[in-house]
């Protein structure tokens, strides 16, 4: 697989994760049927419309039927903050990289599975002057909460006054690909559970400016983490917790403060990655597991990555139309 110019997308299969090919025209993955399971597909099958207003947005993703979400324009969301409900079944794909969802974001409540968010810039709730910390507005640009069956992939997430991505209370099947996480404090919790059942794969992201939470990784069963690259991350990078097992491979880290390490608790393996203008911990501990006992992947080199997720994460121009 070119990781250059296709998206991997990971779908509950058997029990297992597997890994799925899906072309930038298709606007959805497709799982190997002969698995015996459908994989993540969205809202194939469903209406293709184009919401343009948030009104728009809010009826079509809510809705009980599956839906292709177009979004051809930059929506603003009222009041700030709110994040728009998304319900089984839909895709929500911006058309080149005109989609962009500004002062709100989305949020997956429990039981909400088979969703892709895809080639949308999700943008500035910021509350700098009352809220520094990111303490008192709960913010995000993505929230999960117990979701399964979801791929997060060709988004630019920035300025958001909490997480950029928050992976909550069991969400599970969760794949987070080909991102530009940016510009914030908290780019990317995973957890606030005592469960350990999720399984997500974490690959090819651009996370750079932000703070803590790069990922925080708690609680999680299998955490596949390759080919991403970290730059100028204030507090700490990929961190193992509570009882995850992490395996992190062929990653980039520039200007990182501690850019790997776990709990006592957890496991982390790590192979390939680059470490550069970085102080810190570069903790490792524990056989974890083996990736590729679930599904096929390719590596590119650690060298490489800067200039391939520079080039080919965020929104692309050849998606959603």
């Amino acid at each position: 697989m070119d990781t250059r110019t296709t998206s991997t997308a990971l779908a509950a299969v058997a029990g297992l994760l597997l890994a799925v090919p899906a072309t930038a025209t298709a606007d959805l993955a497709t799982a190997d049927l002969a698995a015996g399971a459908a994989g993540t597909t969205g809202g194939a099958g469903g209406a293709t419309v184009t919401a343009t207003s948030q009104a728009d947005l809010e009826r079509y993703a809510r809705a009980a039927e599956p839906y292709v979400i177009r979004l051809d324009r930059a929506i603003t969301v009222t009041p700030l903050g709110r994040e728009i409900p998304v319900t089984s079944n839909k895709t929500i794909v911006g058309a080149g990289t005109r989609g962009e969802v500004v002062g709100g974001g989305f949020f997956l409540g429990a039981g909400t599975s088979n969703v892709i968010i895809r080639n949308l810039t999700v943008r500035d709730t910021r509350v700098a002057s009352d809220d520094p910390d990111d303490k008192d507005f709960d913010y995000d640009g993505i929230q999960l909460d117990t979701a399964d069956r979801v791929w997060i992939d060709h988004n630019r997430v920035m300025r958001m006054n909490d997480g950029l991505i928050d992976s909550r209370k069991d969400t599970t099947n969760l794949t987070v690909s080909w991102n530009v996480l940016a510009e914030g404090n908290k780019a990317f919790g995973i957890g606030w559970t005592d469960n350990t059942t999720a399984r997500i794969t974490i690959h090819h992201n651009w996370i750079h400016d932000t703070n803590s939470r790069n990922p925080s990784t708690d609680n999680v069963a299998y955490a596949h983490l390759y080919n991403n690259y970290l730059q100028h991350v204030r507090g700490y990078g990929n961190y193992s917790r509570g009882n995850t097992k992490m395996v992190l491979e062929n990653s980039y880290f520039d200007t990182v403060k501690d850019p790997y390490y776990r709990d006592d608790t957890a496991q982390l393996r790590q192979s390939g990655s680059v470490v550069v203008n970085s102080s810190g911990k570069q903790q490792t501990g524990g056989s974890a597991f083996t990736p590729s006992s679930f599904y096929a992947y390719t590596l590119d080199r650690a060298a490489d990555v800067p200039a391939i997720v520079r080039a080919h994460a965020g929104p692309q121009a050849d998606i959603g139309l």
